[in-house]
């Protein structure tokens, strides 16, 4: 294997059904897809069926760069598809169709020598609505090394998931990202005494509680609030024109484990991450195409 980093996104992988179109998504793949832009080594461990459109995201991540070899292929079930909806503003409502093939991700040798190799592993709650694939998921994360990064970005969505998924993650992740919506559901979720605590204060808690290395809350075009066990930093974002919000957490992500690597201050990679979230919510799709001109530009130029 290279010796650079290899950063992985766990879980599923799908197509966004939009209005005008559909779009490859999937919040473990679109942050993967978002790294290997960053430069890094990035690959996507999902499971997609033996249909025609497992075969396009197969052409699709061999065309972008990140490769398919550790997708799964399955006989029995569709592959993963979401209906999105955008409201004015480009916010998404989402209907994820369920007993799709990343319902059904299988640990295999393959995976295990992934999981052993892996330096960055992002994984969310979404995957885990399955008992097949969360058990699946964790013994991925239980085969790393002790040194890698492990990102739980929590990413509620509709009833796919429950106190002790959210749980077992905190436990076995040492970097949690979420947003703020989904903030004030974990505090509900986790039923600790919050009542009185700022969002800092909470993610200080989180930290201690679970023995995490980093807490990261965003805000949408609000920036976001980054904090470990020894500082604390808030970003106040970018004002841009926004086409669709899909994704741009997921590139906020990838733009976050780039900066880790790299060894960035909190400063640092707070405003590298803002960068892309504003970036990609700037175009339309999780997934945009790779700039004309060079990225790093375009992100530096952004105000």
């Amino acid at each position: 294997m290279s010796s650079q980093p290899l950063v992985v996104g766990l879980g599923e992988i799908l197509w966004d059904l939009f209005p005008t179109g559909r779009q490859l998504g999937g919040a473990p793949a679109n942050f993967a897809y978002c790294s290997h832009l960053l430069g890094n080594r990035a690959v996507v461990a999902s499971r997609i069926a033996s249909d025609q459109l497992g075969f396009e995201i197969r052409e699709r991540l061999e065309q972008a760069g990140t490769g398919h070899e550790f997708l799964q292929s399955d006989a029995l079930h569709p592959t993963g598809t979401v209906n999105v909806t955008l409201d004015s503003r480009g916010q998404p409502t989402y209907e994820i169709v369920r007993d799709v093939a990343w319902d059904f991700l299988e640990w295999s040798p393959e995976w295990e020598s992934l999981a052993r190799a892996t330096d960055v592993v992002c994984f969310g709650s979404l995957a885990q609505r399955s008992e097949k694939s969360r058990n699946t998921i964790y013994r991925f994360l239980d085969s790393t090394p002790k040194g890698a990064l492990r990102v739980f970005d929590v990413n509620l969505r509709q009833t796919f998931y429950s106190r002790q998924v959210i749980v077992e993650s905190l436990r076995r992740a040492n970097i949690v990202k979420v947003n703020h919506d989904e903030l004030l559901r974990l505090r509900e979720i986790l039923g600790l005494d919050t009542t009185h605590m700022d969002d800092l204060s909470f993610c200080q808690l989180l930290i201690g509680n679970f023995q995490l290395l980093m807490a990261c809350v965003t805000y949408g075009a609000e920036g976001s609030l980054l904090c470990n066990q020894f500082a604390t930093h808030r970003h106040a974002g970018f004002k841009i024109p926004t086409k669709d919000t899909v994704g741009a957490g997921d590139a906020f992500t990838g733009g976050l484990v780039h900066g880790l690597l790299a060894r960035q201050s909190l400063a640092e990679m707070n405003d590298l991450a803002n960068r892309m979230g504003a970036w990609v919510a700037s175009s339309s799709g999780a997934m945009p195409p790779p700039p004309e001109t060079d990225l790093q530009q375009i992100l530096m130029s952004l105000r």
